[in-house]
């Protein structure tokens, strides 16, 4: 039997401090994952979908972007990956008598808990202009109002269509292609708040912007440097992958302001080991590095090798560096051993908080390794200068030929299970030339070239009243990107808002003048077409691409699949009245590629490099790779042909005297903007979110005490000052000067226009903030 949904938000006055936790999954992950399965599914319903999360013939998990093993276990999910499945195969329903009984006001004024957790929705909405409540309306009429609006734009870089790393492949190459049949390149996605930086440092310095490892390099690395990630939380799977790389004779190094737990030992929950004999101990030395600290880390790791390569008389003399790879496979070595040089020891311990004799230590186990991996996450690309960043983790590796070669590489984990997938297929506001002449080819039409928005390009525009349209393809649009009460607003000003969805969320709420709500399949669902069953392609973090095919009954049967929604809305922009192609538009069967995939798929095979043969390729299990120019060949696809070292000023954050710098992250019970419990059971939190972790040296020296009350307030060089209130003072070992709490309720306090360099990636890693105590 499934649990009521919520009636109300969550108490933050019942908000209990315990112990934090020194060991991740374990007998408490498996017993809360099957707690949550039941509450949402029943008993039935849980052993339905759990025994198909991530099996070779069934449905791929909507969780994180993970690559499974070739082997696979009969429970091949981890605790929140049966959350994730929980939230979308829910029992639970949002029918139209819901926001009969609920007007938009009143929504507003719920938290995001306890809108997530009222269920699937199964209708098609629209809120009226002037109406505070949805009705329902026919497929015909919600996806006519959206064409009619669009059409109705003067300029078609007034529309703008947001991605969730949830789409498939098929949906997201369907969606950029009426997107750019339109006229535009208006497609911002989430990636653009996540990895960009990544992508832009990599596509830089190795001509790719993906990860160059698979997971068996992770098995067999001698040395593996895991910094700004909790995978504990995040990438739970990934632990598994650490666990055999230990057993395997790995060093592991934690980088991160916090400790983990899902980093110090894993209680395997397939093995008797990690069930009763106490796990795998997994970082054998952890660095607690000050936020924004990490180029300046990997600057000191790169000014150890130089030195320890020049040094007279030292063992390591001459053969530190990979003198072959750097000769054959690189440029601009000279420009950053002089950037080395000029840097200094002393403000490299400063703005890493580490001793000199930590980071030696690190470059002496670097000095061991003959295969080094480093992964990463949201801690090294939310920053100013994370691109500079990401280009000196490039520049350590290249320096002992770590890329290209068994066991060494890049590996930036990606958050959503097809974030990478997305922007394969071409969801990204600038993709390369060759991109749009293939698809011009293929569908006989001429795609706009001039670079269209990202998030935050896409959130100024409304605000500046430059934009009138928004389609939001999954997601939290609203919840995911920075400075709340700016983006609030920005949409507000829209003609119309529309959200293609499973779950109900704050985006539903916070409107343009109309709004429509378009309800739609979910992964684990059967997709089933004119064609037939239809099966769904997706890409991991390590550019694997298998397939996926739902297998649950659709919680409504007025739900269209993504594919559908957008092949429907395709017809009418691009269609005459006598079933001719209107001038200038992709020349597309719209019905034929809505009643089959495939047929989807041998146009992907024709305009993406790599997928020739696709429907061949995820006919076998567990799919196919993706081509890999540095993992393959040591081949780089730069403007030199060669991998770019680069030399990159040092920077890090320096904060005023009485401020703390603090980052914005996730709780265990929380999948991006989608929480699905109260607590935070590593962290010793239980039953609220409002919480803000400070170190005890800094609650001294500003007077607050522990369990105090005080409003977070940040501040930026616009001098606005902008408030999350009502925060809890918690005690913890962050690095002194550095303080965490929750997102998106944090997510008001990250101005639109503090980014990234280059990336342009909000810098929710590096918010300024001073502590108000509450009166």
């Amino acid at each position: 039997m499934a649990g009521k949904a919520p009636r109300e938000n969550i108490d933050e006055h019942q908000l209990v401090v315990t112990n934090v936790k020194k060991s991740a999954v374990g007998i408490p992950g498996v017993l809360h994952a099957l707690e949550v399965s039941i509450n949402q599914m029943g008993v039935v319903r849980s052993a339905q979908a759990l025994l198909q999360i991530n099996q070779k013939d069934g449905f791929d998990c909507p969780g994180c972007a993970w690559p499974e093993e070739e082997k696979r276990h009969k429970a091949e999910f981890c605790e929140n990956g049966a959350k994730a499945v929980a939230e979308e195969a829910t029992k639970r329903r949002v029918p139209p008598s819901f926001f009969a009984e609920h007007s938009v006001s009143e929504l507003r004024g719920w938290d995001d808990y306890r809108l997530g957790q009222q269920g699937r929705l199964t209708d098609p909405m629209f809120l009226a202009e002037g109406s505070d409540h949805y009705v329902p309306v026919s497929w015909d009429r919600a996806l006519g109002i959206l064409a009619d609006e669009l059409l109705a734009l003067k300029d078609p870089n007034e529309a703008i269509f947001y991605t969730s790393g949830r789409t498939s492949n098929e949906a997201a190459f369907l969606y950029q292609l009426l997107v750019r049949g339109l006229g535009t390149n208006n497609l911002p996605d989430c990636s653009n708040m996540c990895h960009e930086s990544s992508g832009s440092a990599l596509t830089e310095t190795i001509g790719i912007g993906k990860g160059s490892v698979s997971l068996d390099d992770i098995h067999h690395a001698e040395l593996i440097l895991i910094a700004g990630q909790n995978p504990g939380t995040n990438h739970p799977r990934m632990l598994s992958a650490l666990e055999r790389a230990k057993k395997n004779g790995a060093v592991i190094v934690a980088i991160n302001p916090l400790p983990e737990a899902g980093l110090m030992r894993f209680e395997n929950p397939q093995t008797v080991r990690g069930m009763v004999g106490g796990g795998t101990a997994l970082a054998d030395d952890f660095l607690q590095i000050k936020l924004g600290g990490d180029q300046a880390l990997f600057q000191g790791l790169g000014k150890f090798l130089l030195e320890e390569q020049r040094r007279p008389g030292s063992a390591h003399a001459g053969r530190v560096f990979d003198t072959a790879f750097i000769e054959s496979h690189t440029t601009g070595l000279g420009e950053y051993l002089a950037q080395l040089g000029a840097v200094t020891w002393e403000e490299i311990v400063i703005a890493t908080g580490l001793t000199e004799a930590q980071i030696r230590s690190t470059g002496e186990k670097l000095l061991a390794s003959k295969a080094t991996v480093v992964c990463w996450a949201m801690g090294l690309t939310q920053h100013k200068h994370s691109v500079s960043t990401l280009r000196d983790v490039v520049n350590v590796l290249l320096l002992q030929g770590n890329i290209g070669k068994p066991g060494a590489g890049v590996c930036p984990v990606r958050g959503h299970s097809n974030v990478q997938g997305d922007r394969t297929m071409g969801i990204f506001e600038r993709m390369p030339a060759a991109f749009h002449d293939a698809l011009d080819r293929e569908f006989s039409f001429a795609s706009p070239r001039p670079h269209g928005f990202d998030t935050v390009a896409a959130i100024s525009a409304m605000r500046d009243g430059k934009a009138g349209v928004f389609l939001g393809m999954g997601g939290n649009f609203v919840r995911a990107t920075p400075d709340s009460s700016v983006t609030e607003a920005a949409l507000n000003k829209l003609s119309l808002t529309a959200q293609i969805s499973t779950k109900l969320n704050k985006s539903h709420l916070i409107t343009g003048r109309q709004a429509l709500i378009l309800p739609t399949l979910g992964r684990t669902e059967r997709d089933t077409q004119a064609g037939g069953d239809q099966r769904v392609t997706v890409e991991d973090s390590m550019s694997a691409v298998h397939a996926s095919r739902g297998r649950l009954a659709p919680a409504s049967s007025n739900l269209l699949s993504e594919v559908a929604i957008v092949a429907r809305l395709a017809k009418l922009l691009f269609e005459t009245d006598d079933g001719g192609t209107r001038p200038g538009a992709p020349v597309a069967d719209w019905d034929a590629l809505a009643g089959d995939y495939s047929l989807i798929r041998s146009h992907i095979a024709a305009v993406v490099p790599g997928f020739a043969d696709f429907e061949a390729k995820i006919d076998q299990p567990g799919g196919f790779v993706l081509p890999h120019g540095p993992r393959d060949s040591r081949s780089f696809s730069t403007a030199s042909g060669l991998a770019h070292f680069t030399a990159n000023l040092l920077e890090y954050p320096k904060v005023p005297a009485g401020r703390l710098l603090l980052q914005t992250l996730r709780s265990h019970d929380q999948y991006n903007t989608t929480i699905y419990g109260k607590d935070d059971r590593y962290r010793g939190i239980k039953n609220g979110r409002r919480v803000v972790f400070v170190n005890q040296t800094d609650m001294d020296s500003l007077g607050i005490a522990e369990g105090a009350m005080v409003d977070l307030v940040s501040e930026w060089k616009d001098g606005v000052d902008r408030r999350a209130p009502d925060f809890r003072v918690v005690a913890y070992s962050t690095p002194v000067g550095c303080a965490a709490a929750y997102y998106p309720e944090t997510n008001v306090l990250v101005p639109l226009d503090s980014t990234a360099d280059i990336s342009g990636t909000p810098t929710s890693k590096s918010v300024v903030i001073r502590l108000e105590p509450v009166a």
